[in-house]
């Protein structure tokens, strides 16, 4: 980060790149057709995930950098309310019961892309982070869902 640029939590970024693309990504659906609109945004929002995960700060992967650098930064300010089920060598789990970015999305009327906008990248994030995890979620409450179930294991 440069020298004078004040850390931003992560839901107050993704309220700024909201409020600027969530626009552009409506006037392109509306010019263009949602579905292509959407399969060409998610693929640039998922290449942006991936190349986050690379990130030098983050200090490579691992479950446990991973819950420390990654999941802290994502529950900042309390942005997420997090039921624990498993923390092993092997998986990290967890329910989230809570979601402000889901509700920032929906209060700011953008309920309709924000799986596109926030949880589709998370696996792209996590195969730049570290390719030997892998991500399994079958429900998020972005899409209605009654909370989220991640978990996060070793594969094989």
């Amino acid at each position: 980060m440069k020298e004078n640029y004040v850390e931003v939590p992560l839901l107050q970024q993704r309220e700024i790149e909201i409020k600027v693309l969530g626009p552009v990504i409506r006037a392109f659906a509306e010019e263009f057709g949602k579905e292509k609109t959407f399969e060409v945004a998610g693929k640039a929002l998922k290449e942006l995930s991936r190349n986050l995960g690379k990130e030098k700060s983050l200090d490579g992967g691992g479950l446990e950098n991973l819950k420390e650098k990654c999941i802290s930064k994502w529950n900042e300010g309390g942005a997420l309310e997090v039921s624990k089920k498993e923390d092993s060598g092997s998986v990290l789990s967890f329910d989230v019961i809570r979601c402000e970015y889901a509700n920032l999305y929906r209060d700011l009327g953008f309920g309709d892309i924000g799986t596109l906008f926030s949880c589709d990248r998370d696996a792209a994030f996590l195969e730049g982070f570290d390719p030997g995890l892998e991500l399994v979620r079958e429900k998020t409450i972005m899409d209605g869902d009654p909370l989220c179930d991640f978990c996060y294991r070793k594969k094989g």
